[in-house]
């Protein structure tokens, strides 16, 4: 069972807990974390969802997800990352680029606050040392090549604060 904080609008926690999978109450938000890793080429750490994942199958992203109850922001983009794709981070090293709350995408509900972190990393993919079954593959790509994967619409598609935040990355690492 995943326990997570829950915050208000403004980010302040609010002493409330949450279940995942259970309805988040209007007025709430709970904490997410997106994580970019880029290397000295300019290019992103891109991951392949499993097969077996309920939203976005086989879909690519970057690595991400909820962070847990007493986690810090960073610390959450850290656990992520080793749980999905192996990499070992310094959260020392991370840098949050952009921050958004989220009630509705689409039509459907997210009540969430999303920390968007760069890290730069130049080691080896080590998804064989991830603890979760989360990805089926990861690689290297550059920004056009993550917008033909958007634009294919095999990225999933609320990454798409991706094309302006790192936008002086376009055609840099081709």
């Amino acid at each position: 069972m995943e326990i997570w904080d829950l915050y208000n609008k403004h980010r302040e926690i609010t002493g409330k807990e949450h279940i995942r999978g259970e309805k988040i109450p209007e007025g709430y938000y709970h904490l997410v974390v997106h994580v970019w890793i880029r290397n000295k080429h300019g290019k992103y750490l891109i991951s392949q969802r499993a097969a077996n994942r309920p939203t976005c199958p086989l879909m690519w992203e970057c690595v991400g997800g909820s962070v847990l109850k007493g986690e810090e922001s960073v610390d959450g983009a850290v656990r992520e990352v080793k749980e999905e794709v192996g990499i070992t981070l310094d959260p020392s090293k991370g840098e949050k680029v952009f921050s958004a709350i989220r009630d509705f995408i689409d039509g459907k509900s997210f009540r969430d606050i999303v920390d968007v972190w760069l890290f730069e990393y130049d080691g080896e993919l080590q998804l064989q040392n991830a603890t979760t079954d989360e990805v089926a593959d990861c690689k290297w790509m550059s920004y056009d090549e993550i917008k033909s994967l958007y634009d294919s619409e095999k990225l999933v598609n609320t990454l798409d604060y991706f094309f302006d935040v790192f936008s002086n990355d376009r055609n840099s690492a081709n």
